[in-house]
């Protein structure tokens, strides 16, 4: 039950977001690892932890590239291959006034080079197209992975059919081939939905963005891109670097600039979700409001959005509970 106080801490304001471009893989490791190698801090030991956290590492929407991140790790008796899984997205911001075709090939040129360095080269994975046919509102293409990551083999790459798909394998120096279904399919989600979270110290601020993102793991379709972001950004004057800090809300600024800060506010996380729906992003945030419930330290809960002035889709926080 939610606590009659948390409606009172929402602001009454809305997450500005917008339409995006996005694939959704399945990388699978093929071979058994130690149990202390699953889970030791060196993740590097772990090959599928590797590759997923290289493959999503660096956010950059906002530089007009691409930006990734994990959403949810898959037992073996859930994959296709029976082997441990991650899932992943990545995602690309969608013009409506431009070519989508066009698009589309510079956004899997983009993924292409993740797969190729990320992925490939991280030993003992494959990966699976994860886009099922019944989860995307907008199936826009169907991506022949061939042209980018198959002809990786100087040749020597060949097709194959396994687990009801058409298959490229490429041969590798360490003895293996990897393995890559030919076809992604690639849909049109909502990228951007966010939360702000008010609160009175570094510490509320960290736990209280992490509940959030432990709440969201149980929505399907759905990344963090930024896990917790601490920064923000502007909407304009980006330097040729790309958007600058949101200063106007740096509790640290609150008496260097013309200040949003409100008074016993020391902290603002905010978690950024991208869903291959609107209604998925509405329940992962619908989710990470309610972890909040009864969390000491949190003051205020609002969201980013730019005056309805750029974004596709208006997600009003009091509408979620």
């Amino acid at each position: 039950m939610i606590h009659i106080g948390l409606s009172n801490l929402l602001e009454d304001t809305y997450a500005e977001a917008f339409k995006g471009i996005f694939i959704r893989i399945l990388v699978t490791r093929w071979i058994q690892i130690d149990e202390k190698d699953r889970i030791s801090q060196y993740i590097e030991k772990d090959p599928l932890r590797l590759a997923a956290y290289k493959a999503t590492a660096t956010p950059s929407v906002v530089m007009n590239r691409v930006e990734g991140g994990i959403e949810g790790w898959i037992d073996e008796k859930d994959t296709p291959d029976g082997n441990e899984g991650v899932i992943l997205q990545f995602w690309k911001s969608y013009d409506k006034k431009k070519d989508l075709e066009n698009q589309i090939n510079d956004f899997f040129r983009e993924v292409s080079i993740r797969i190729r360095q990320d992925i490939l080269s991280v030993p003992f994975t494959r990966i699976f197209d994860w886009n099922k046919e019944d989860s995307i509102l907008e199936d826009v293409a169907l991506i022949d992975t061939e042209e980018f990551v198959g002809r990786c083999g100087g040749g020597y790459e060949y097709f194959s059919e396994e687990y009801g798909r058409e298959v490229i394998n490429i041969p590798l120096m360490m003895g293996y081939d990897f393995k890559i279904d030919r076809y992604l399919r690639c849909g049109i989600g909502v990228s951007g939905g966010n939360l702000w979270y008010f609160c009175d110290s570094l510490k509320s601020g960290w736990d209280i963005a992490l509940s959030s993102i432990e709440a969201i793991k149980d929505v399907e379709g759905v990344i963090t891109p930024f896990y917790v972001c601490p920064s923000g950004s502007m909407p304009a004057n980006y330097p040729p670097i790309g958007p600058p800090t949101n200063y106007p809300y740096c509790p640290t600024l609150k008496d260097k600039c013309k200040s949003n800060v409100p008074d016993g506010v020391r902290s603002i996380p905010e978690i950024v979700i991208n869903g291959i729906t609107e209604e998925a992003v509405k329940e992962a945030m619908k989710k990470a409001i309610i972890s909040t419930n009864d969390k000491k330290g949190l003051l205020k809960i609002s969201a980013g959005n730019y005056d309805g002035k750029l974004g596709d889709y208006k997600i009003y926080l009091k509408d979620l509970i």
